[in-house]
C-alpha cells in the first residue's frame, strides 16, 4: 500500500556529489563532477553550523514524507567510487552524519565504464568488500541500475532488469535491504517511475534542479549538484534559498 503523504512544509536540499576528490590535472571535461575533501568537509561542516544534520535518504525519509519537519540536508553521491568510501566516509563519520551512495550494481570493483571514454579516466568504483565497509559505517546502499542506462530508451523486459536487478545485485552484496534509486542521467519519464515503485524502491532522485517538497513525489526528487567551483557562499546559496527551485 502506498504511504501517505502530507504535502506542504520548508524545502528540503538533496545534495548531489560524484567523486569526492581532487579533479585530475589532466582531466579537461566534468571537472565539475569532483568536489575536493577539504572543500566537501567544510560543507559538512556549514551543515552543522547552521544547525542541520545530513542524512541518508533511508534516514530522512519522515521529512521528504511530510511526516517530521527540522533543518535536514539528504547527502547522496552517485556511482559508487572508492573516493567516497576513502575521502567521504571519514568527514562524514566525523560530523555524525549519514549518506547514501547509488551504486551501478554491473560494475561493483571496476570502473566507470559508461563516460570513461568520454571523460579519458577510467575512475576506480567500490568492490564488494568496499560497499560492505560503507554500509557497515552508517551509510546506505542505493540501486543506480546494473548498467547506467537512459532508462527512458530501455525496453520494458531490459528496464525491469536494470531497476529490479540492481536491487536484488546490491542486496544479496550488503545483506540488507535496498529501498532507494537513482535514475542515471537523472532520464525517467513515467513509464520508468512507475515501475521504480512497482519494485519496491521507496523513493528516487533525478537530476532536476530545486529542493524537494515534503508530501511531494518521492520518485520524482530534485537534487542540488554540489560541483568542484562552488565556493561555500555558493554551496549555502544553492543549498539554503530558493536560488535552485527558480532554476527547476
Amino acid at each position: 500500500m502506498m504511504q501517505v503523504t502530507r504535502p506542504g512544509g520548508k524545502p528540503l536540499p538533496v545534495l548531489m556529489y560524484h567523486n569526492i576528490a581532487r579533479a585530475p590535472r589532466h582531466l579537461r571535461v566534468y571537472r565539475s563532477l569532483y568536489v575536493s575533501p577539504p572543500s566537501f568537509s567544510r560543507q559538512m561542516w556549514l551543515l552543522q553550523r547552521l544547525g542541520y544534520t545530513g542524512l541518508s535518504m533511508n534516514a530522512a525519509m519522515p521529512w521528504l514524507r511530510g511526516e517530521r519537519s527540522g533543518r535536514i540536508a539528504v547527502i547522496t553521491l552517485d556511482d559508487g567510487y572508492l573516493d567516497n568510501l576513502d575521502a567521504a566516509l571519514p568527514i562524514l563519520q566525523h560530523f555524525g552524519f549519514s549518506a547514501t551512495c547509488y551504486v551501478v550494481s554491473g560494475s561493483i570493483g571496476g570502473h566507470n565504464a559508461w563516460d570513461a571514454q568520454r571523460l579519458g579516466i577510467r575512475k576506480p568504483l567500490m568492490s564488494a568488500t568496499q560497499l560492505r565497509r560503507w554500509h557497515d559505517g552508517g551509510m546506505e546502499v542505493g540501486a543506480h541500475t546494473r548498467t547506467h542506462p537512459r532508462l527512458s530508451q530501455c525496453g520494458n523486459d531490459r528496464l525491469h532488469d536494470e531497476i529490479a536487478g540492481s536491487k536484488s545485485d546490491l542486496e544479496d552484496c550488503i545483506g540488507a535491504p535496498v529501498t532507494q534509486f537513482c535514475y542515471p542521467y537523472g532520464d525517467m519519464d513515467e513509464r520508468v517511475a512507475d515501475l521504480t515503485r512497482e519494485c519496491g524502491y521507496a523513493a528516487a532522485t533525478t537530476t532536476r534542479r530545486g529542493r524537494a517538497m515534503p508530501g511531494g513525489d518521492l520518485w520524482q526528487l530534485p537534487r542540488i549538484q554540489i560541483a568542484r567551483h562552488h565556493m561555500l557562499a555558493h554551496f549555502a546559496m544553492r543549498s539554503f534559498t530558493g536560488y535552485e527551485d527558480r532554476r527547476a
